[in-house]
């Protein structure tokens, strides 16, 4: 790798899927943000910052974030070609798709009352959604991050993409860990999710209903049970086992679920240990999300 470490982000998906709010937060953390930019001329802007490097390491920045989207027809070229030229260059490259099912999207727009940039008088919002969709499928299928915002709120999203450019800059794979509620549905884009929900519930004891996986009291009811233990140790050893081939594969963001009822106490529990597991890798960057807790 050039030890110029110039590193591309590139943002790309569904219009409507929160791509400005991801460009926003990459300019905050320091990256050079460019909306919409052809395909195609992608190369062309690595070596123009390479140039500047070279000739100015102290001011010249050393991140970009790029949105390339369907509202340049340059979209449907070769981005393989194109990330081939990238290689060849030494840049690091990531790719970040972003999308939503279409009802929200159509949902969204209806309340924005803004044009798609695919509809027009002959092409419906629906027909415009789905035409965009078909058109950037190659583009979701190398994607190196794949979020889908439907359940997503603003602030989740900008810490989704803070998360992923720290682990873009510093470490080969993150691993984030979430525990959640099936009663509040699963989560989406995830790469591997358990349901602990057999193991026994501290929400029918009295003392520890109101309580969550954070607290000591739940803690201990958990570590009493013999399935708990046991329910630890092989999602943690099945994870041990199989992290390895995914960071061979160049897999560098995993998410890894862990579901209850509610998503108050055996999960986050179960999240909890997990992560501090996983934080002791100093290959990866571990994070931990508890969805229903808000933290």
């Amino acid at each position: 790798m050039s030890d110029q470490s110039i590193n591309f982000l590139i943002i790309s998906g569904t219009s409507g899927s929160g791509k400005t709010i991801a460009l926003q937060v990459l300019e905050d953390l320091g990256y050079y943000s460019i909306d919409n930019l052809p395909a195609s001329l992608l190369p062309d802007m690595a070596r123009k910052a390479l140039g500047n490097t070279h000739a100015d390491q102290g001011t010249q920045f050393k991140k970009y974030a790029v949105s390339i989207d369907s509202r340049n027809r340059d979209i449907v070229g070769n981005l393989q070609n194109v990330f081939a030229e990238l290689d060849q260059l030494e840049i690091r490259h990531r790719v970040v798709f972003l999308d939503a099912d279409d009802n929200v999207l159509l949902k969204r727009y209806s309340e924005t009352r803004r044009k798609h940039p695919l509809s027009d008088q002959f092409t419906s919002l629906g027909e415009a959604i789905t035409r965009e969709r078909a058109m950037l499928e190659h583009i979701a299928d190398i994607a190196d991050y794949r979020l889908n915002t439907s359940k997503t709120t603003p602030h989740e999203l900008r810490s989704n993409i803070r998360n992923y450019a720290a682990s873009a800059e510093h470490r080969a794979m993150t691993l984030l860990v979430q525990s959640f509620g099936f009663k509040y549905g699963n989560p989406r884009d995830t790469d591997f999710m358990f349901d602990v929900r057999c193991l026994p519930n501290p929400h029918w004891e009295a003392d520890l209903k109101p309580l969550t996986g954070l607290d000591e009291p739940v803690q201990k009811f958990l570590l009493a049970s013999k399935q708990s233990e046991a329910m630890y140790v092989q999602i943690r050893d099945f994870i041990d086992h199989w992290l390895p081939s995914f960071i061979d594969d160049n897999r560098n963001y995993m998410t890894v679920a862990v579901g209850c009822t509610g998503g108050q106490h055996r999960s986050v529990f179960l999240g909890q240990r997990l992560h501090q597991h996983f934080s002791n890798n100093t290959a990866i960057l571990t994070l931990l999300r508890h969805r229903e807790l808000n933290i």
